[in-house]
């Protein structure tokens, strides 16, 4: 895993446009036009992204909104279930050669994750797999072997992947500041009390996991101007 790796500085956007992205730099990636790529991302309007084989959901998302803006329903192109884009922030990781079956992959590149929060004094370890994960609609509701829990349990962080031809694309929402009663609304429920962050707590974190994948992989991230780039495709 040495080497360079493209560093896409924060982009907030809508779901479409996110998903579009993550697409866009796998594709690029696959035809070796791109390094590995690392970004992180927020989500304007809020959005539900629903997994890739997530087929069944509630009609009234379909109208439901948030601050007076009708909140995006999207799909993302790996699996899961749906998960609320409100208040989180999301990674992105494509890259390709890792070596051993899913699992290992996920406990691969997850180890920036766990190893950046441990630094920020939150402990994470891996959620153990639930048989009942498929029967809820939330990807929060429930943990399996790709996600990252706190010492209490707390599902901090949910990660999926897609993979091509070798190459993967894993992305996952981390959970700062959501709002309960839009949670509620969404899928019948309470929220779970979790950790809660200000503006400059996400920064220091976004740097501290910027530098922890570079220690964990043993690679250097550059910094790259990627709008000028994407407004130059039509593959969105």
């Amino acid at each position: 895993m040495a080497g360079v790796w493209h560093y896409i500085p924060p982009i907030e956007a809508s779901g479409e446009t996110q998903m579009a992205i993550d697409a866009w730099l796998l594709d690029q990636h696959l035809q070796g036009k791109i390094p590995s790529v690392l970004r992180f991302y927020t989500w304007e309007p809020v959005a539900i992204s629903l997994g890739y084989h997530q087929r069944k959901y509630p009609d009234f998302w379909e109208n439901l909104t948030y601050q007076d803006k009708k909140i995006d329903l999207v799909r993302r192109p790996s699996g899961g279930r749906a998960v609320l884009h409100q208040g989180d922030l999301t990674y992105a990781i494509i890259t390709s050669g890792l070596k051993g079956d899913r699992q290992t992959n996920y406990e691969t590149l997850c180890q920036f994750l766990i190893a950046g929060f441990g630094e920020l004094g939150i402990p994470l370890s891996y959620g153990h797999q639930q048989r009942n994960y498929g029967h809820f609609d939330s990807c929060f509701r429930t943990h399996t072997k790709a996600d990252l829990v706190t010492e209490s349990g707390y599902k901090l962080i949910g990660s999926a992947q897609l993979r091509r031809q070798g190459a993967i694309l894993q992305h996952g929402s981390i959970r700062l500041n959501s709002d309960p009663e839009l949670y509620e609304k969404v899928f019948g429920e309470p929220l779970i009390p979790g950790l809660t962050f200000v503006a400059d707590d996400i920064q220091n974190m976004i740097n501290t996991l910027c530098q922890q994948l570079q220690l964990s992989l043993n690679l250097r991230l550059v910094e790259t101007d990627f709008i000028p780039q994407l407004a130059m495709t039509d593959s969105l």
